[in-house]
């Protein structure tokens, strides 16, 4: 008998804990269901499939992670991309499946494969839509150019990859109307450039605070 009064007692005291941990279970998913219906709690990171540049896509990635911005990863074709220092990439998207629509930013990474869509048609369009739909366009690196060729600079202040001996994103740019501007990251409304991997952090949270905004 004592045994059952106590078995009682034991549900009676547990039973609130219970029912607590079961709202607080259930808020957490509410949460995310949130988060997930958002537009602007989600990014879509376009990389090379052969030499993105590993460093400028993992930061910016934990930038916008950091800010509890989803990302998707996206390339040519689908399968495992590899970045020009050998990081590893599930692709399961390609360019061409994003629905614009359902994301708040499109953000190409650079590395010597984002010259691949330089002249890609599929890349371009991802890039008109983005602004069509007055989404957030990111460029990083060679990245910039792939805009310009796109037409979406027109006008605006942007930034790009150059060196001393190699200054042909720059006349890409320049060639697409862009204003050149010499520094590492340059926000012009909701288009945001950044001119290789140490600016990337900075880059990355500049496309949160926007998104967030």
């Amino acid at each position: 008998m004592n045994k059952r009064w106590l078995g009682g007692l034991m549900i009676l005291f547990l039973m609130p804990i219970f029912l607590t941990a079961c709202s607080l279970q259930e808020k957490g998913e509410e949460q995310n269901m949130l988060l997930t219906s958002n537009p602007n709690h989600r990014a879509v990171l376009v990389v090379a499939f052969q030499g993105f540049q590993d460093f400028e896509y993992q930061t910016t990635k934990d930038a916008l992670e950091n800010l509890n911005i989803k990302t998707i990863t996206v390339s040519s074709k689908i399968g495992e991309a590899i970045g020009k220092f050998g990081q590893l990439v599930d692709i399961e998207k390609t360019i061409s499946d994003i629905e614009v629509e359902r994301f708040g930013a499109i953000v190409f990474i650079g590395g010597p494969g984002a010259a691949d869509y330089i002249e890609d048609n599929s890349a371009h369009q991802l890039a008109r839509q983005a602004i069509e739909k007055d989404k957030i366009l990111g460029a990083i690196c060679l990245a910039p150019a792939i805009l310009a060729r796109a037409g979406v600079l027109q006008d605006k202040e942007a930034t790009v990859w150059s060196s001393p001996l190699d200054r042909e994103t720059i006349e890409i740019l320049k060639r697409g109307q862009a204003k050149y501007i010499d520094q590492p990251v340059v926000v012009d409304g909701h288009i945001v450039t950044a001119n290789g991997p140490m600016a990337a952090e900075n880059f990355g949270q500049k496309i949160g605070e926007l998104l967030l905004k």
